[in-house]
């Protein structure tokens, strides 16, 4: 009998019996091909995510790929056999922030595959089939599964806008460090700046585009045109926006610890530097990623180091938490 993982409430899990559901009118099930985990399942499994921002009892997962099996009224059919990812916001589409576009930003309230919804840590998901980007049928998809965290940073590089010839830079050597380095890469800078804690680092950040690495604690330039953070670390804001130039642009990813340092707002105005920041991944930033990763400029595969079956579960949510620098990206599959 197939399964899934249900957290019942903070450190209680078990996997239950599962049984597709039948996609209604407007959606479509998808077969789950591997589901990834990161922090924030940590924090669903630890009960320390926001209020708010999660609802038990959860099948969590919001990190997927997988092939369409069945659609609703609707939907066209030739979705069906379609390898896809899928978006996880459950935006009301006809608020003013979604009309924009900015759907992560939606004014009905915040809903979430993986979070409020029920996720991807089972074999079969059910959902609107307006959240589904089809990929090119040769599409590899375990490198697919990574795709929700690569649409994430896909959003903090159309926010940063980076031309060719710019002097560019990430700050956080983590997965959503190495896409930022390969999402700048593709804008062609004149150089690319890899800013992290561990020298181990260093060959996988150029592998990917970097033209410099440096820990943080050797010397850093104050003259980078356009930095995005990816660390989340108490102090990786400020170190960030001391790398920019005068007019610069910063663009934060990483969402740290209560009672972080923040940045100087005499700084920010002084140096008249552009701020924008990143929770999520509107529909453009998706379609930025899939158009990347089809085209082959993003390459999500050397990030993952352990696949498990979805009933070593707790097992998974303790590697992502070991701090052990040979853990890179966890998935699951079903």
């Amino acid at each position: 009998m197939s399964t899934a993982v249900v957290v019942e409430a903070p450190g209680a899990h078990r996997l239950v019996p599962h049984e597709p559901r039948e996609p209604g009118p407007g959606e479509a099930l998808v077969r789950v091909h591997a589901v990834g985990i990161c922090g924030s399942d940590r924090e669903v499994y630890q009960g320390n995510r926001p209020e708010g921002y999660v609802r038990y009892p959860l099948t969590p997962g919001h990190e997927w790929s997988g092939t369409v099996a069945a659609v609703g009224a609707g939907v066209p059919a030739g979705l069906v056999g379609r390898k896809v990812v899928g978006e996880g916001f459950r935006n009301c589409q006809v608020c003013d922030r979604c009309h924009a576009g900015e759907t992560t930003l939606c004014t009905a309230g915040y809903e979430e595959t993986g979070f409020t919804e029920p996720g991807a840590m089972a074999p079969t998901l059910t959902l609107p089939a307006r959240l589904l980007h089809p990929l090119p049928d040769d599409a590899d998809l375990t490198a697919a599964a990574l795709l929700e965290p690569a649409a994430c940073i896909a959003a903090a590089a159309l926010k940063a806008r980076a031309v060719p010839g710019e002097r560019v830079a990430v700050v956080g050597t983590g997965t959503l460090g190495m896409f930022a380095v390969q999402f700048l890469r593709a804008a062609s800078p004149a150089e690319l700046l890899v800013v992290g804690t561990r020298d181990d680092r260093e060959a996988l950040s150029r592998r990917f585009g970097a033209t410099d690495f440096r820990t943080k604690d050797r010397p850093l330039p104050d003259d980078v045109d356009v930095v995005i953070e990816t660390a989340g670390s108490a102090d990786a804001a400020r170190t960030a926006a001391g790398l920019l130039r005068r007019g610069g642009r910063l663009v934060l990813t990483g969402i740290p610890a209560p009672g972080a340092d923040g940045l100087d707002p005499t700084d920010l105005v002084v140096r008249q530097l552009e701020v924008h920041t990143v929770f999520g991944a509107p529909p453009d930033a998706w379609a930025h990623t899939v158009r990347m990763f089809g085209a082959g400029l993003l390459d999500p595969l050397p990030l993952v180091t352990h696949e498990l079956p979805l009933a070593e579960f707790p097992d998974a949510i303790e590697l992502v938490g070991s701090g052990d620098p040979k853990v890179g990206k966890v998935l699951l599959r079903p």
